[in-house]
């Protein structure tokens, strides 16, 4: 098993900082490791905590009297330079459970109201985005969204269009765009589910 022997803050940001961690790996030969992580100091990084408290949560919510639709964003993202499709998602502010954060980001972004829904924890608890350069994770909140898009919400800083999408367009949207990987494995799962029960893989019944 690898070592940490040392943590260096290298960056003082809001929302993102970078960290280089001196290690040991399991042959005995030393080296760096650069991390990328949402924790503001150097005792919040969850090498450190030992803890996986979200720092975010992506929202998986459909919409509509027969349920067929779900509700996506399509975003500009500066890393490609480009637009991706996604879910609804954020942040977590200070002290936020993750599952009161998806209802605040889905308004903010789209508008909608969500009406959450329980699961197991094994199904919403969070995980890990890209455990290879970040300590990042997310949590995930399913439920229903109503009302009327909206961009009234959004952050002058954002670049966001309102996608609500059927399983027709969900299935261009796999074949042609950029789509984020949390977002793409669920929309695999929305695909295959039945007329009116999105979210059987969840236990959740058919109404």
């Amino acid at each position: 098993m690898g070592l940490i022997r040392k943590i260096t803050q290298e960056t003082k940001h809001k929302f993102l900082n970078f960290f280089t961690f001196d290690v040991t790996h399991k042959s005995g030969r030393h080296s760096k490791y650069f991390v990328a992580s949402r924790a503001k100091t150097m005792e919040e990084l969850k090498a450190v905590t030992h803890e996986n408290n979200a720092d975010g949560v992506i929202i998986f919510s459909v919409y509509g009297e027969k349920r067929d639709k779900v509700v996506l964003i399509r975003q500009y993202r500066y890393p490609i330079d480009g637009y991706i499709y996604e879910f609804p998602a954020g942040l977590c502010e200070d002290g936020e459970d993750f599952k009161e954060a998806g209802i605040r980001e889905l308004k903010e972004e789209t508008g909608l109201d969500l009406q959450a829904i329980d699961v197991p924890d094994m199904y919403s608890k969070p995980f890990f985005t890209t455990i290879g350069m970040t300590d990042e994770s997310c949590g995930t909140v399913y439920g229903y969204a109503s009302g009327k898009p909206s961009l009234d919400g959004q952050e002058d800083s954002e670049e966001i269009q309102i996608v609500i999408a059927d399983k027709e367009e969900v299935r261009r949207i796999l074949k042609e765009e950029n789509v984020a990987i949390m977002c793409a494995y669920q929309l695999m799962h929305f695909l295959e589910s039945e007329e009116g029960n999105p979210f059987y893989f969840l236990g959740e019944k058919k109404n």
